[in-house]
């Protein structure tokens, strides 16, 4: 069978790392690079495939089978809305959308054409969740209590360097570029979030954004969650210095990024440690858990999602993260900005 030609737009940080897993992938191949910026001739070079300014110029000249959008948030909608009209299955970095509104009118153009939209939530595709929720799922942590989550880590001051100064304004911040990560595992794991407060501060960095988030969840079924978020903090309490997916990154793999904890027992992800009561009359604070590691898989989530894309525009998968769940995600992530914004509770619904 023919390899799915895929077009990548955006030759920045993670348009190359999406460059690279389409490569790498057995069942694609990578058709093109379309970026008009300075630095993705090199790129295209390095890569030995044409280079595009401009989805237009690319679809009249040499039309993919799909198409990965990373480019800068504020381009993913019209981008977007570009790939429905020219029929072109496409996968869109997170956030779906910069604002929850343009967001919606994506989703909504890409369902009323019944059109391949997919939201580049890549954890998802992590075994790690996968055999998380599994494990949530089997009841063995008896009824959901609640979650404690964290996603703290100091970003370098490059970071925040020309061309990504506008990380230091509102919308570039932690909230936006890394909560919407956490929202959807919270929602793999634990369940739907239906009201958020939160807490913020930028008194570390003093950027016009914040730099550290403490968060409280409610979800649909009952539980209850807290969360800190914080890209200035000397700690390895966050999915990529713990789940050893990203290799760039150091691991520590006696850190957690996650509890979640239920009446019978609590789970610690994603090192798998598992403490339970055996049965129901043990349950005492008095009384010893059985403790075990359960064993995962480990594997490239990037990887796994343009595999995944590929087979979704041969039909022969449906989207594991629609456009709708991006969506979702980024109405949670907006209600959270709206909490810390406003000091008070923010109800979400649900789509």
């Amino acid at each position: 069978m023919a390899r799915v030609r895929i077009a990548v737009a955006g030759a920045g940080m993670i348009g190359v790392r999406h460059i690279e897993e389409t490569v790498a992938s057995p069942n694609c191949v990578l058709a093109s690079i379309i970026d008009p910026g300075p630095n993705a001739a090199e790129v295209a070079r390095k890569f030995n495939v044409p280079l595009y300014q401009s989805l237009g110029e690319c679809f009249a000249k040499d039309k993919p089978e799909g198409v990965v959008l990373a480019t800068p948030n504020a381009m993913h909608v019209e981008q977007g809305l570009l790939c429905i009209k020219a029929g072109v299955p496409c996968l869109v970095e997170k956030p779906i959308g910069h604002t929850l509104e343009e967001g919606r009118r994506l989703v909504e153009a890409a369902e009323k054409a019944n059109h391949k939209l997919l939201t580049g939530h890549h954890r998802p595709h992590s075994p790690i969740l996968h055999k998380a929720v599994e494990i949530v799922r089997s009841g063995v942590l008896g009824r959901l209590v609640g979650v404690i989550g964290s996603a703290v880590f100091y970003k370098p001051a490059g970071y925040y360097d020309a061309p990504y100064e506008w990380r230091k304004q509102p919308g570039g911040g932690p909230i936006l570029i890394n909560m919407v990560h956490e929202v959807g595992n919270l929602r793999a794991m634990v369940g739907e979030i239906v009201a958020v407060q939160a807490f913020a501060t930028n008194a570390t960095r003093k950027f016009e954004v914040e730099d550290t988030v403490a968060i409280n969840l409610r979800f649909a079924n009952g539980a209850l969650g807290s969360f800190l978020l914080s890209d200035t903090a000397a700690s390895a309490k966050s999915w990529e210095q713990t789940s050893q997916e990203n290799k760039t990154y150091p691991t520590y793999e006696d850190e957690d990024a996650y509890v979640i904890i239920g009446t019978n027992g609590s789970l610690a992800v994603p090192t798998m440690r598992l403490k339970r009561y055996e049965r129901d009359e043990e349950r005492s604070w008095w009384k010893p858990f059985k403790m075990e590691t359960i064993p995962l898989e480990r594997a490239d989530p990037l990887a796994r999602q343009i595999e995944h894309f590929g087979n979704v525009i041969r039909g022969e998968e449906k989207p594991l993260v629609t456009g709708r769940d991006g969506l979702q995600n980024l109405r949670v992530v907006d209600a959270i900005a709206e909490a810390a914004r406003t000091g008070r509770t923010v109800e979400i619904p649900l789509n």
